[in-house]
């Protein structure tokens, strides 16, 4: 094809909002729609339906989805991919196919698989692979806990094949999330396994879009200034055969596509300017961004290396239970009241096996008008082997009501966890590439081979120099945020953060405040961990990687913000000296 191919990504997640495929369909015209449905956590939560009921262990909401489409889609030739098949992409392949018969549409399927090396991890063991987790370099044998889960991130050359024998549907396991537009751009293309430079592209582009309605102003720092945020639409990707890519967006629905949008998603959950997929490392430093017009942004610059020998691999394995309590505290002695709190689900934990965090949400404010601006929410967290102890613990707090602090109460008409649920570990670890099946089975039965990329590469990321402080002149001290731009998210048990100016004279002054030391002062909870800092001119970005702020992953941590997503906001509303200067 010579003009660029139209990918319009309708999900960004398990869960995101179930109209949006119909929103897709009915707006722009795309040649690929893509679904992402996967994270960490989701493959855990998956992998217990799947062990329930093998036949299942898929996103069963996406057949709800794509039903009442089938007709339209196959009458304007538009091809779905999708991430949808969790642990089972050959059954949801054919719960799709039974669709398509019910329709009386023509319309193929194919499947990817491979990913899923659960059943193969002790032969994996046996024969070298020891899987050390990325965070602590361990090697799996060592984690002391049984697997439920371990899927294998594939790349896009796997959609890619489907699609040029002839899918319409494309159904995947645990490709990674920009994997589902590098497929569709690489079969469009006709691009080679070594064109690393437009894979790399693609890879930017797929990460811009993966994430849904964050590319449009979802999740954005500058929300109050975009509009039609009650219902911010899907991203456009138009990838033209040199990978230089337009991000846009449906022109009916909400929200806005604009270079900080755009820089939101681009910092958003990477380790660093090197960006590894198994087909490609993008050098996401070398990207540049341009306004052309209204809701059109281009991305170009991408340039491209050969990907890692390994790929990523998810494990998860059952560490024993954790539940979550919440009771509020009013009015006066606040800190006291937590105490009390604190003290008294000690007590009732006396002598078991169990890790406790109380937290107090909120400042009560002075003199306040309503009785709701002098009130905090008391988190009580636990976690244990057993479930016996938690069990106690939800029914001691239960008995609170008469002996312990003034103004005891719960939300009745909110649910209480009065179970404990299961608490899932996170190993993120990395397996040799050719140590992964990767095929593509078309709805006749045909198997097709996916190869290992042509060529690898051990990247490594670039070290950038802490900066020297500048004198700034006359100052003011304001919110980081007055000025600011700021998202952030989660890799295992790490968070990232990227923080980016709008003003290009404002640059100088962000490189120069935000040091590594200054990041430790702005955020006291990381004063302590290993920080990694990165510079992003071109994105006028720094980005810092948090190590181990999350512990193991979000699944089993026992922060109120599990998967660090509020850590760009809670930086912006620090106060900072800024030059008048640049306030004016």
């Amino acid at each position: 094809m010579t003009r660029a191919i139209r990918i319009g990504g309708f999900s960004g997640y398990l869960g995101d909002r179930r109209s949006a495929l119909a929103e897709a369909v009915a707006g722009d015209p795309c040649d690929v729609l893509i679904g992402d449905y996967l994270a960490e956590f989701t493959l855990a939560m998956l992998a217990a339906r799947h062990r329930s009921d093998p036949s299942k262990g898929y996103v069963e909401y996406f057949l709800d989805q794509l039903r009442p489409h089938l007709a339209t889609l196959a009458e304007r030739g538009t091809r779905v991919v999708v991430n949808a098949g969790g642990f089972n992409p050959a059954g949801l392949a054919d719960a799709v196919r039974a669709l398509i018969a019910e329709s009386g549409v023509a319309l193929r399927v194919a499947h990817v698989e491979g990913d899923n090396v659960l059943s193969t991890l002790d032969d994996l063991l046996a024969a070298g692979h020891q899987m050390p987790s990325l965070d602590s370099g361990a090697p799996l044998a060592d984690w002391g806990h049984r697997p439920i889960a371990a899927n294998a991130y594939l790349g896009g050359w796997g959609i890619a094949a489907a699609l040029r024998a002839g899918a319409d549907v494309v159904v995947c396991g645990r490709v990674t999330d920009a994997s589902l537009t590098v497929g569709p751009a690489a079969w469009w293309h006709d691009w080679q396994p070594d064109d690393w430079d437009r894979l790399a592209a693609a890879v930017v582009a797929g990460h811009v879009i993966e994430c849904g309605p964050h590319a449009v102003g979802g999740n954005f720092s500058g929300f109050t200034r975009v509009p039609g945020m009650v219902a911010p639409g899907f991203p456009i990707a138009e990838i033209a055969a040199d990978g230089t890519t337009v991000i846009t967006k449906h022109a009916r629905d909400g929200g806005t596509v604009t270079v900080d949008t755009v820089t939101a998603q681009l910092v958003y959950e990477i380790q660093g300017p090197r960006y590894l997929n198994p087909d490609v490392t993008a050098h996401l430093d070398t990207v540049r961004l341009r306004q052309l017009a209204p809701d059109r942004v281009e991305v170009s610059g991408t340039t491209g290396s050969p990907p890692p020998p390994t790929t990523k691999v998810a494990v998860f394995a059952p560490i024993g239970h954790q539940i979550v309590l919440s009771l509020y505290a009013t009015g006066l002695d606040i800190a006291e009241k937590v105490a009390l709190i604190r003290a008294q689900a000690e007590a009732l934990l006396a002598g078991a096996d169990a890790e406790l965090d109380v937290s107090a949400l909120g400042t009560a404010a002075e003199d306040p008008e309503r009785q709701w601006d002098a009130t905090v929410q008391v988190r009580i967290m636990a976690t244990a082997a057993d479930r016996e102890p938690l069990a106690r613990l939800a029914e001691g707090i239960g008995e609170l009501f008469l002996s312990s602090i003034p103004g005891f109460y719960t939300d009745s008409a909110a649910r209480q966890s009065a179970s404990p649920r299961p608490r899932i570990d996170y190993w993120p670890s990395l397996l040799a590439v050719d140590a992964v099946p990767h095929e593509v089975v078309l709805d006749d039965g045909t198997r097709i081979p996916i190869a290992p990329p042509p060529a690898t590469e051990q990247p490594d990321q670039p070290e950038h120099p802490e900066p020297a402080r500048a004198e700034l002149g006359e100052t003011r001290r304001v919110p980081l945020g007055r000025l600011a731009h700021a998202r952030s998210g989660d890799k295992g048990g790490n968070s990232n953060v990227g923080l980016w100016v709008a003003d290009p004279r404002a640059w100088p002054w962000l490189r120069d405040l935000l040091s590594t030391d200054e990041l430790r002062r702005l955020m006291p909870e990381a004063k302590d961990l290993d920080i990694v800092r990165h510079e992003f001119p071109h994105l006028r970005a720094v980005h810092f990687v948090l190590r181990g702020l999350l512990g193991t992953g979000g699944s089993s941590n026992l922060r109120v913000d599990p998967i660090g997503k509020a850590v760009g906001e809670f930086l912006r509303a620090r106060h900072v000296d800024v030059p008048v200067e640049l306030l004016d």
